[in-house]
This record gives structure tokens, C-alpha cells and sequence, in this order.
């Protein structure tokens, strides 16, 4: 069957190609049907823009003014390989009339190069440094969806979401850092048919591993100076850095020192207890062997008793969210919110602190009243059926995209509505 993220398969003929598509985007967006030959990456993406409500006639809007776009990518880190970039694709894409582009995990728009009529092609069509090209801003396309996947996508012609977007082809691969995975953006070649080609999906895989491993040449190596971080966020196990190492938790280790480092005073045992146990009843001794398999896995000094803390403060991925909200900053808080805390812990504890966390930043985005912002969470799977921020959407909207949002949040509303009257109400003393 061929590789699922290619546009095209050997020897398709595109035009054939761009007509059946083009029968097909139609359909979907007429009545929500995918027809052949779409490719299940294209379908899923689709239904996510759907969901987020996304119009076919969208356009991009420049999220970044000249001066703020200068000074953000100056200190993005894959300005560090931009030189990287220009040396592996700039001949290629001047020889092929097309593009390189950049952009941040949020799907913005942080380079455009590439031959001068193709540029201004681009130009018009709102493709340039500042504008924002995520999935729920411009639907699918190669860079919003490469880093909405994390994972390298080819896009072909009526492929691509928005209408205005079908006389153009592109691939992308995102970029990762090669010390915590995290997804930077993505490297992205955007031009016409001639890109359907599968070695233009392969070449821009390579040339986001050769960045990943120039990243890790420049990036210095671990050393016991440095922060010792947890990464608890999004993910069901945590990742501890301690003294340059990086060691996979389990799930309760990851509540306890989740739960130490928002307490880096220490807690009592009945303290941790208390916040670790749905059962009250559990015996002590039950939580002295499980921090005495901690103490084994963090090594002698590591992890201390009475209170239990850690011998040095951990830098944890929630706390740096939590300050950015307190400072205003929603986009840098977002930008690290992969995920509510921890997801699968039912610990009294953890759930306090997911629900707080959680809470400050939904009503953050919700009080910044900003579309990117407000689209990302609601087409996020802990946001999607939060009919609050779906009604900001919906008023933050211009008048004639709020329909479709509106639906949703009344169908929201019947949903939850019906939910309550599922269930007995306790009776009242």
C-alpha cells in the first residue's frame, strides 16, 4: 500500500490526482463523507478541523509583528540551525522555484525563503514570517499538521484543508530537541506539483535529523549542575533528569515526586499519605517500602526523610506553566501545557493539584479572548468538549465563522445537560 504519509505514490499522475481530490474535499466539506482516494492522515486531519471548526475559506492571520517576530526567533531555538537549513535546502528549493519554511511547535510561521516569485506568490496568499499556519487556525497542511502529529506529512494540492491552499504541495518534518523529545517546529518545503514526489518527504526527514543532530553538537552535555527537572505533564509517567541522568518513573513514583516537588519544604508521611491514598486506611508501612524503592532508584542523597523531600529542589514542567500564567504569558503557558498533570492518577493529591492547574489555564485562555488560543484548546483532548471556552470561541469569532461554534456548544449543553438527568440527584437532609 505504500507509505500512508506520502501525497502521492510512484507513478500517480497529479493531475488525475488534483481532480479527484478536489471531487473529494467538496464532499467532505459538504456533508462530512471521505471518499477515496483520501489517505487516512488526510482524513483524520480533516475531522480535526472539523471539529475545530475550521472553514474551508480561512485565511492565516499574522500573529507577529515585524518587531515581535525579530526579537522571538532571534531566541527560538532552531535559529541555531537555520544556517543548517539554508546550506541543505536553499539550492534545492531555488532550483525547484520553491520554498523553505520554518515555524514554532504552535505552528507560527518563523521563516520564508526561497526563490523571489514563489515568495510573492506566497506573499498573497498569507504564507509569510508571522502569520500562524497550525491545524486549527489553516487546517491541514504540512507544518501545522507535522507538528500537530509530530510526525513528517506530505500535503498534495485539494490535500490541504483551506480552498486557497490547492495550488500548492508541501512537506514537513518537525524538529525535535534532542534532550527532552520535545517538539521545537518543524522544517517545511511548500511549492507546486513537482514536490508530490516521495523523495521530497524523505529529503525533508533528513534535513530534520540533521538538525536534531547539529542541535545535540551544540547543545551543551548534561552535568550535575544543571536543574534537576520533572516532566510531568501530558504523559501517565513521569521523566526525571537528576544529575544528567534521565530516569523513567513509574506511576507512583511519579505521584510522590510530582507531589514533593510542589512541596520542596517536605511533607510529613501522613502528609504524602494523605495525598497519595484514595484509602485511608493504608498502613504506613506500605508507603516507607515504596520510598525506600525511590531512594534506591534516585541513588544515596538523593531523596531525604522527615520530612520526605528531595535534596534539591526539582525544576518540574507544571510549576515553570503555572508561573508563565501568573505573569501573563498564556502562549509561552501553552506552548508548554502538552497535557493535564499526570492524567491517569487518581491520588487525592495529584487530582487537586490537575484540577487547579488545569483550571488556571482554561480561564487564562478563556480572558485572552484569542482565537489561536481558544481553537487550540477546544480541539485539544482535554478541552474538546469544555463548552465554556467553546462559547469564547464562539464570541471571539468573526460574526459570520460563529455558527458552527455556537452548534457546538448547544450541542455541549444537551449532552451535559442530559448527563445530569441521567443520574439521581442524593436526597437532601
Amino acid at each position: 500500500m505504500g507509505d500512508p504519509s506520502l501525497a502521492l505514490p510512484g507513478g500517480a499522475d497529479p493531475v488525475e490526482r488534483t481532480h479527484v481530490l478536489r471531487r473529494a474535499h467538496e464532499a467532505f466539506t459538504r456533508d462530512g463523507r471521505v471518499e477515496p482516494p483520501v489517505r487516512a492522515v488526510i482524513a483524520k486531519s480533516w475531522r480535526r478541523c472539523a471539529r475545530a471548526r475550521v472553514s474551508p475559506e480561512c485565511a492565516p492571520r499574522l500573529e507577529r509583528p515585524e518587531a515581535e517576530l525579530l526579537a522571538y526567533r532571534e531566541r527560538h531555538p532552531l535559529a541555531r540551525v537555520m544556517p543548517l537549513f539554508r546550506d541543505l535546502v536553499g539550492a534545492f528549493a531555488a532550483h525547484g522555484a520553491h520554498l523553505l519554511a520554518v515555524c514554532d511547535a504552535r505552528g507560527g510561521l518563523l521563516w520564508v525563503e526561497g526563490e523571489p516569485a514563489t515568495l510573492r506568490r506566497a506573499e498573497g496568499l498569507g504564507f509569510v514570517p508571522g502569520s500562524r499556519w497550525a491545524e486549527t487556525a489553516m487546517g491541514t497542511n504540512a507544518p501545522g499538521t507535522a507538528v500537530a502529529l509530530g510526525e513528517p506529512v506530505q500535503v498534495f494540492g485539494a490535500e490541504h484543508f483551506s480552498r486557497r491552499v490547492h495550488p500548492w504541495t508541501c512537506a514537513a518534518a518537525p524538529v525535535r530537541d534532542p534532550r527532552t523529545g520535545r517538539v521545537l517546529g518543524a522544517v517545511d518545503i511548500t511549492g507546486g506539483d513537482g514536490l508530490a514526489h516521495p523523495h521530497s518527504l524523505a529529503f525533508v526527514q533528513a534535513v530534520a535529523r540533521a538538525a536534531e543532530a547539529q542541535l545535540a553538537l551544540l547543545t551543551p552535555p548534561p552535568d550535575a549542575a544543571a536543574p534537576d527537572t520533572l516532566a510531568a505533564l501530558g504523559r501517565d509517567e513521569a521523566l526525571l533528569v537528576l544529575g544528567g541522568r534521565r530516569i523513567a518513573l513509574g506511576r507512583r513514583h511519579s505521584e510522590i515526586l510530582t507531589l514533593l516537588a510542589q512541596h520542596p519544604e517536605g511533607l510529613s508521611g501522613e502528609e504524602l499519605a494523605y495525598a497519595l491514598y484514595e484509602d485511608e486506611s493504608v498502613a504506613a508501612v506500605t508507603l516507607r517500602a515504596e520510598m525506600s524503592r525511590l531512594r534506591a532508584l534516585l541513588g544515596a542523597g538523593n531523596l531525604l526523610s522527615r520530612p520526605y523531600r528531595t535534596a534539591v529542589p526539582l525544576e518540574a514542567d507544571f510549576s515553570a506553566v503555572t508561573r508563565h500564567l501568573a505573569a501573563g504569558a498564556v502562549s509561552a503557558a501553552l506552548t508548554r501545557y502538552p497535557g493535564p498533570l499526570l492524567p491517569a492518577s487518581s491520588a487525592p493529591g495529584i487530582v487537586r493539584l490537575r484540577r487547579r492547574i488545569e483550571d488556571q489555564a482554561r480561564a487564562a485562555v478563556i480572558a485572552r479572548a484569542d482565537v489561536g488560543l481558544l481553537s487550540d484548546w477546544v480541539c485539544s483532548p482535554w478541552g474538546a468538549e469544555d463548552p465554556a471556552v467553546w462559547r469564547a470561541l464562539a464570541a471571539a469569532l468573526p460574526p459570520r465563522d460563529r455558527p458552527a461554534a455556537l452548534a457546538r456548544v448547544r450541542s455541549l449543553d444537551e449532552e451535559l445537560g442530559a448527563g445530569r438527568a441521567t443520574f439521581p440527584q442524593p436526597a437532601r437532609s
